[in-house]
């Protein structure tokens, strides 16, 4: 006998079949109008789950109302991450845990936090760790007791003092932030960061753990092992240990300090290259150098300078200026007690001293001899003194000039008086010795002219001119600048009374006065004004020893 279904039972049966009929049919159509290549957002599951507990109870007039108490080997799972611990309080409504107790929490492979006590939040996935905190990502590792990790933002924070450690690199401050996703970490407030030899301190560092590139802003110091760098916006590398400066930074290398609006320093090679405003300071041989680009390297002792370059020696009584456009140093037994500098300028050099004025194409000063050599149609001024030639050699002392040599077309004129009655002397060479300043002894040789003024003694009035022809001739001179003595070899001349002197006599052919070249400060070296057309000293063919040919 067959049982027989109620229409009600058919009618359901109906119903249900025609609703899944009618929702297969909407599915197949939704899945056809879906645009391709687009996948659909996984969804997750926001539930923490517990997996296992030696121990579970629930006591809803306890302590703990909402709470499941757990005990022994406690193990949750949330979102592809998992927490052990050794107690918890589990808020399955509230989908939260309070563990305690050897907490680890792990994310994937590369994740993994370890504190005493835990508090996470399942809807915001936002743990809170306290006490004894060790977070690890890859290979950093973090130390603190307090921080939170926010799962959304890969972020974590700590605010009561923290350690990251990334290979040699250790860091140090009273908050900070790791981002797991970026690998990029900031640190704030009393911030130390050792790398190697390398101490960094500051308020302000932001630390690329990828990159090993650390950011600092504000007042911060960089200490290696042999400098000290102060800086407020820094970039520096703990791999390749180079640094990029900026905001007016400034290294300290023992007696040597360099200062610009941009400085690269690359420790490992004792290099650095500053660009705007840039001044190099050694405190040491007592010289500075400024421009707005210099080279230097520390082991080498080279450096180079342009635009705008001036060098600063004040090594002696009176500071020397010196400006040129671009300017070279070189440092010899370095290190040593013997060591030496050489500072090459060139193309339009200007120097000023309160005793000595020079102006010339090329300049090489030596700090072993305090000789400073110029070449290339160059002029001297000693107080009233002019002195011309292809190449001149100033020698310096403590306080003053020492000695000067011209070769080549040696000119001396020395202005008398305000009516242009000027000393002159022209030679192949000529030396002048100078005492306090003031020169005492000049030494002429080779086709040597000279016009000298002799004066009354009574009120120094010009009376008479001695023009003389000679090939050597020594001259003597009084501190007060007057003619003592006066000694030639076969001399030829003649003296003309003061009232009596030709025209033709007053002036040497090869008399010149660049008075209006001279620099009138220590301001005046970067206004470059060069000799008239015409007025450059004549080009004189090297004699050179004749070629011999093989028949």
């Amino acid at each position: 006998m067959k049982k027989r279904q109620s229409p009600i039972t058919n009618n359901w049966h109906r119903t249900a079949l025609a609703a899944v009929l009618c929702l297969f049919g909407f599915c197949l159509i939704w899945a056809s109008a879906a645009p391709k290549g687009k996948r659909k957002r996984p969804r997750t599951d926001e539930r923490v789950y517990l997996v296992h507990s030696d121990e579970l109870a629930y006591d809803m007039y306890g302590a703990v109302p909402d709470a499941q108490i757990l005990r022994g080997k406690v193990h949750f799972t949330h979102a592809g991450s998992q927490l052990w611990c050794d107690s918890a309080y589990f808020f399955q409504e509230a989908n939260s845990v309070k563990a305690f107790g050897h907490v680890h929490f792990k994310q994937g492979d590369t994740l993994s936090l370890k504190c005493d006590y835990a508090d996470y939040i399942g809807a915001e996935q936002m743990m809170h760790a306290r006490r004894n905190v060790v977070l690890k990502h890859r290979t950093q590792t973090l130390y603190t007791d307090s921080l939170d990790y926010d799962r959304l933002y890969d972020n974590a924070y700590f605010f009561e003092g923290g350690k990251l450690i990334d290979g040699k690199d250790e860091l140090v401050s009273d908050w900070g932030e790791y981002n797991t996703a970026t690998r990029k970490a900031a640190f704030f407030y009393d911030v130390h960061m050792r790398s190697g030899e390398n101490i960094i301190n500051t308020d302000s560092l932001h630390y690329d753990t990828r990159t090993r590139i650390a950011h600092v802003t504000g007042p911060s110091t960089i200490k290696s092992k042999s400098t000290v760098i102060n800086t407020t916006d820094a970039y520096t590398n703990s791999k390749t240990n180079m640094s990029q400066l900026f905001g007016r930074s400034t290294i300290v290398d023992g007696k040597k300090t360099i200062t610009g609006d941009s400085l690269f320093h690359y420790d490992k090679l004792k290099q650095n290259e500053g660009f705007g405003n840039v001044i190099y300071t050694d405190t040491e041989n007592k010289n500075e150098l400024r421009c707005d680009h210099l080279f230097y390297n520390e082991t080498t002792g080279y450096g180079y300078a342009t635009k705008r370059a001036l060098m600063l020696d004040y090594s002696q009584k009176d500071t020397l200026y010196v400006h040129a456009d671009s300017l070279k140093l070189y440092t010899f037994n370095i290190e040593t007690d013997s060591v030496y500098r050489k500072v090459h300028a060139f193309n339009h050099v200007r120097a000023y001293r309160d005793d000595v004025q020079a102006v010339c194409d090329s300049l090489v000063f030596s700090s072993q001899d305090s000789c400073m050599t110029m070449y290339r149609d160059p002029i001297v001024w000693n107080l009233g003194r002019q002195l011309l030639g292809e190449v001149i050699h100033v020698y310096m002392n403590d306080s003053t000039v020492r000695k000067a040599e011209i070769v080549g077309q040696a000119l001396s004129v020395e202005k008398c008086d305000e009516k242009n009655h000027f000393n002159q002397i022209s030679s192949k060479r000529m030396d002048a010795f100078f005492t306090d300043g003031a020169i005492r002894r000049a030494e002429a040789t080779g086709n040597v002219k000279s016009l000298y003024y002799n004066a009354d003694q009574k009120d120094s009035v010009l009376s008479e001119l001695n023009y003389m022809e000679t090939d050597t001739l020594r001259m003597y001179m009084s501190a007060e600048r007057k003619l003592q003595k006066i000694w030639a070899s076969k001399a030829v001349g003649t003296m003309y009374p003061i009232t009596q002197i030709p025209p033709e006599k007053y002036k040497l052919p090869e008399f010149a006065w660049f008075e209006e070249i001279r620099p009138k400060d220590k301001y005046d070296v970067f206004n470059w004004r060069g000799k008239a057309a015409g007025t450059e000293l004549k080009a004189m063919p090297r004699i050179e020893a004749p070629l011999q040919r093989l028949e």
